[in-house]
């Protein structure tokens, strides 16, 4: 069908031809710029989302306007969750909270099993998160077990952006796979069944296992950032300080995981209910009123739970946005070029392209997702696009093959996070790494989990 369609339109195929060549082409020239000219990433991000716009077609006035309007949406959401997480991990640092949670961390795991505790905590974290929530929320943690354990930065970012990642892509009720499940008609219980029986193989392979390779791929030092009491004053002195209890500070940091995951079931157990109850936990599950109230329970539960005072707490918050303002700026033009991306109508020539083929249709779901994923750099438009793609297709098969089908759609969705996703650009700044690092490290951590994923759902295909 596809194929056909090309033959007869000619110029149609001339100006597909034009949009992956210039995607191509701009992610090529974007990473040049960051690692050969040393161009700040903000400013390369820039220039290299209009100019793929404007050699895309699209036009040098809307290629402004679609970057303007992705780097607002970004900075609309993401960016103010980076905000309200930074003042939260530097109230966790300052408070003597993040101590707790690390000191316990270390002290009842080894250096072998530290890793593993660490990818079980993601995965936790991670279940019912957007994937930049956990990660503002955990970076404290994983920087300061690092610091402390004396291990490789990677060794412990690996296994816990691992256990986030997975569940973004392959664990109901995360919101990634239920857009899945709610547009392929998949049961919710099957789908969260399956995906657990996916996603544990997937993070050992793609978490443990792969960060001590990762770890002599990028041998990066440890962020100079969460600063805490003790790292300044040794374990001794700090130690005499007033520091919050260790159930106080775990009720703060899993406040904003219970209202979103309180969010989440409502929405699967009654999606169309109009009680009070249910618009309450809507409200309180929205991820920028979740972490908002997570500050708050912060300067309750953290700042005088360590003996801060008023001012300290205050200095403490408003010293916590400084680092991270050129994060903000790099992510937000991330989303520029996403959007720029996504406004070519890339994802329809894939589509397009892909629509009749005759592979076999739980690879086909995910090369699709693939696909999509790498053009535009959004999960999001990868899984809603691949769904509606599928949807037909899902139709005539058994349930188990549906809930497969929303795997598989899932694992493709993460595979190859590049400089098009600003996630990419979140995960760097924090660890303070390269660019060709960061591809070296959380992109082919990314790929594993997506072959893995999709290695998973294809044995479980034979069995069941």
């Amino acid at each position: 069908m596809g194929t056909v369609s090309l033959l007869a339109a000619p110029d149609g195929a001339g100006e597909d031809a034009r949009l992956i060549i210039a995607a191509v082409v701009g992610v090529a020239v974007i990473i040049a710029m960051i690692t050969w000219l040393k161009l700040h990433p903000f400013l390369a991000l820039s220039i290299g989302a209009v100019g793929v716009g404007i050699a895309a077609g699209l036009g040098s006035e809307d290629s402004v306007m679609a970057f303007v309007e992705g780097f607002g949406a970004t900075m609309g959401s993401v960016g103010i969750l980076i905000g309200f997480g930074a003042m939260f991990g530097k109230l966790l640092a300052d408070s003597g909270g993040a101590d707790r949670v690390v000191d316990t961390l270390v002290g009842h795991s080894g250096p072998r099993t530290l890793p593993w505790t660490m990818a079980l905590v993601g995965a936790v974290i991670g279940l019912p998160m957007f994937f930049e929530i956990g990660l503002v929320l955990l970076m404290p943690v994983i920087i300061l077990v690092s610091r402390r354990s004396g291990q490789p930065l990677m060794v412990i970012a690996i296994p816990t952006l691992a256990g986030l990642s997975a569940m973004h892509g392959l664990v109901p009720p995360h919101p990634g796979p239920l857009i899945a499940v709610a547009a392929l008609d998949a049961n919710l219980g099957l789908t969260l069944a399956l995906g657990v029986l996916v996603a544990i193989p997937t993070v050992i392979v793609s978490g443990p296992l792969f960060g001590k390779l990762a770890a002599r791929w990028a041998d990066v030092p440890v962020p100079e950032l969460y600063v805490t009491a003790e790292d300044r004053e040794g374990a001794e002195a700090a130690a005499q300080r007033p520091r919050p209890g260790f159930a106080a500070t775990i009720c703060a940091i899993l406040l904003p995981v219970v209202l979103m995951l309180g969010k989440a079931l409502a929405d699967v157990v009654a999606p169309d209910s109009e009680a009070t109850a249910k618009t309450l936990l809507d409200f309180l599950g929205t991820p920028v009123v979740a972490l908002g109230l997570a500050v708050l329970a912060g300067i309750a539960l953290l700042g005088r739970g360590g003996g801060m005072d008023r001012r300290a707490i205050a200095s403490s918050l408003e010293s916590g946005l400084p680092p991270i303002a050129g994060i903000l700026l790099i992510v937000g033009a991330g989303g520029g070029f996403k959007q720029v991306l996504i406004d070519t109508g890339i994802a329809d020539v894939i589509a397009q392209f892909i629509n009749g083929s005759a592979m076999p249709v739980l690879f086909l779901a995910w090369l699709v997702a693939v696909l999509i994923r790498v053009a535009t750099g959004s999960a999001t438009v990868a899984t809603v696009t691949a769904s509606g793609i599928l949807a037909p297709v899902a139709a005539e098969l058994p349930a188990t093959h549906v809930s497969l089908m929303v795997l598989a759609i899932g694992a493709g969705s993460l595979f190859l996070s590049h400089v098009n996703d600003a996630g990419f650009w979140l995960v760097k700044e924090y660890l303070g790494v390269s660019v060709v690092q960061n591809l070296k490290t959380w992109t082919v951590m990314e790929c594993i989990i997506s072959v893995s994923g999709l290695a998973g759902v294809l044995a479980l295909s034979v069995f069941i």
